[in-house]
C-alpha cells in the first residue's frame, strides 16, 4: 500500500527540478522497477535487466530498439550513458525534469514529451458503460484486457493490466476517436481496477501522457514523478 506522497520536495546534486518524495512503503526505485516488469509483460518483450540507477529493456522494434529507464541518476551517470550508448532507436527515460535530462545529453538526442508516473490503490467496483456499449474482460496469458465494444461488437475503448508482484501495471488505455467523451476510458479503468483488486493486486502503476493524466487524476490516481524522455532517432 502507498501512503499519500509528501508534498515537500528534494533536490539531488545533479538535478535542478523538484521531485515528489514517497512513503517508505514503496520507494521510487521499487515503483519504477515494478512498472518496467509489468510493461514488459504487457508488451510481450523480454523482462527488464537491472543497470546502474534503473533498468534496460530490449524492446526490439523499429525506432525503439532499447530503452533505459532510470529512477536514480545524476549528471555524471547520464553523460556516461550518452558516451556509451550510440545506437539509433535507443531511448532514455528518467524520473525527473525534462530540462535536466536535456542538459545532460548531447545534441544527437531528441526530446520527447514527458510522461507522468502515477499510482493508485486498486478497488472493487466496475461500472457499466452507457447503452449500447458493453464491457468485456478477457485474459491473454498473464495480461488482462478490458474492452468496451459498441452495438456491432467493434472495440471502442480498451486497456491492459499486467502483474508485477503485488502491483498491477495499467498499459495502453485507448479510446477510438469516434467514441470519445462518453466515459469509456473510465469504464475501462474501473474494470481493470476491479479485476486487480479481486485478484489481490494492491497498487496500480502507470505512466500517463499529459492528456491521460487528467483522466487518471479524476479517478483518484496520484502523480509521483515526471518521466522525462529522450531518444536517438532511427531513420
Amino acid at each position: 500500500m502507498i501512503d499519500e506522497p509528501d508534498t515537500s520536495v528534494f533536490l539531488d546534486a545533479g538535478r535542478t527540478c523538484p521531485t515528489l518524495t514517497h512513503s517508505a512503503q514503496i520507494t521510487m526505485p521499487e515503483l519504477v522497477m515494478a512498472w518496467g516488469r509489468g510493461w514488459a509483460v504487457s508488451r510481450g518483450v523480454p523482462g527488464p535487466v537491472e543497470v546502474q540507477g534503473g533498468f534496460r529493456a530490449d524492446v526490439g522494434r523499429p525506432g525503439h530498439r532499447v530503452r533505459y529507464v532510470l529512477h536514480t541518476w545524476d549528471t555524471d551517470l547520464l553523460e556516461a550513458l550518452d558516451r556509451q550508448v550510440t545506437a539509433p532507436g535507443t531511448w532514455i527515460k528518467v524520473s525527473g525534469c525534462a530540462t535536466d535530462l536535456r542538459g545532460a545529453l548531447s545534441t544527437r538526442w531528441t526530446m520527447e514529451s514527458s510522461g507522468y508516473l502515477m499510482t493508485a490503490q486498486f478497488t472493487v467496483g466496475a461500472v457499466e458503460p452507457p447503452s449500447p456499449y458493453e464491457t468485456r474482460v478477457a485474459t491473454d496469458g498473464e495480461v488482462v484486457v478490458a474492452t468496451v465494444v459498441d452495438a456491432t461488437g467493434t472495440a471502442a475503448a480498451s486497456g491492459r493490466l499486467a502483474p508485477a508482484g503485488k502491483c498491477g501495471v495499467i498499459d495502453q488505455v485507448e479510446t477510438s476517436p469516434a467514441h470519445r467523451r462518453r466515459g469509456l476510458g473510465t469504464t475501462v479503468m474501473r474494470a481493470l481496477s476491479d479485476h486487480a483488486a479481486r485478484n489481490e493486486l494492491a497498487t496500480g502503476i502507470l505512466v500517463a501522457t499529459e492528456d491521460g493524466r487528467r483522466l487518471y487524476r479524476a479517478l483518484g490516481w496520484t502523480v509521483q514523478s515526471e518521466i522525462a524522455v529522450a531518444y536517438v532517432r532511427e531513420d
